[in-house]
């Protein structure tokens, strides 16, 4: 019963994406335009951009919309913002082409170069850097010091696809307790989870005392001073995760190639728009794009087949 609850809880959009696999065969050939000829992939009538909130906004679709519109103007077709419910979502559309280009995470897009060969061709640069740590928040005064402190405490991510919020943060613990699966880390580690939908309410959690630790990228509490502005003497960062590789722009493998370049080209111009980059500090955080490959996330791939491992996946 461990096994498949572990199988269920971490692992439960690799195996949505797997039963979705194939679904949607006839939306992928009604999707090509009508100019594409056998030799070449697709270049959709309307190109749809996925975007998953990293924090809840309800204005994201607001504040993406001039990005898809100069995008659309640079490829001379339409283009259109779409704003999925979660990773899972929006990996999903990706396997049944109705998203054809996702802002996706590292652990997102590993899961959909698994499952749907997407590809990746940028990510994200922040603060100079094209990786990050995720970050254990906890109470100042909650006398919570050490990882050890935190058995039998109650913890809030964001959610099971995000690699900050989740996946290097319980892998590290896991490895750290000798814990063989993600169910012993939640049910015999943990006194409890809460599933938050954001990392900024991973944090909000820990702030109004709901959760007593929050796994978030670093540092979410930057985002919250304005509503919260007591919230970096109030939560303080018990520990950090290795690094991690940053966002990825990701595409799927039925588009064009040749479209692909141009997609990929008209992204990393827009390093010299402020209005472009501007966009995406607001939605992600990004300070600028830069070129990506599959090998950077390698690492990331090898934490997740850890936990494919541990519940005894093929």
């Amino acid at each position: 019963m461990k096994k498949l609850y572990s199988l269920v809880l971490i692992l439960g959009l690799a195996l949505v994406l797997a039963a979705c696999g194939g679904a949607d065969d006839n939306k992928k050939s009604s999707d090509k335009s009508s100019n594409e000829d056998s030799s070449k992939g697709m270049i959709p009538d309307t190109l749809v951009i996925g975007f998953v909130p990293s924090q809840d906004s309800d204005t994201i679709a607001d504040t993406v919309a001039p990005l898809a519109d100069r995008l659309g103007e640079e490829l001379g077709i339409k283009v259109k913002s779409q704003v999925m419910t979660d990773y899972n979502a929006l990996v999903e559309a990706m396997g049944a082409n109705q998203v054809h280009i996702g802002f996706i995470p590292a652990f997102g897009y590993v899961l959909a170069k698994e499952q749907y060969d997407v590809e990746v061709i940028l990510k994200s640069i922040r603060y100079g850097s094209g990786t990050y740590k995720a970050q254990y928040l906890v109470r100042a005064d909650s006398g919570i010091n050490s990882l050890e402190d935190l058995k039998g405490k109650i913890w809030a991510y964001a959610d099971q696809g995000s690699t900050s919020g989740y996946l290097f943060p319980a892998n590290q613990l896991m490895e750290k307790f000798d814990l063989a699966s993600a169910a012993e880390l939640e049910s015999d580690f943990f006194g409890g989870t809460t599933s938050t939908g954001g990392h900024d309410n991973a944090a909000i959690a820990v702030y109004e005392g709901d959760a007593d630790v929050a796994t978030t990228f670093d540092d979410v509490r930057t985002e919250l001073v304005k509503e919260y502005p007591d919230i970096m003497d109030k939560l303080k960062v018990l520990a950090y995760t290795d690094d991690i590789p940053n966002d990825t722009i990701s595409v799927t493998k039925e588009l064009d190639k040749d479209f692909v370049q141009k997609v990929k080209d008209t992204f990393l111009s827009f390093n010299d728009d402020p209005d472009m980059i501007k966009i995406m500090n607001d939605v992600y955080n990004w300070d600028g794009i830069d070129e990506a490959s599959d090998e950077e996330y390698q690492v990331v791939k090898d934490t997740y087949a850890k936990f494919k491992d541990s519940v005894g996946l093929d």
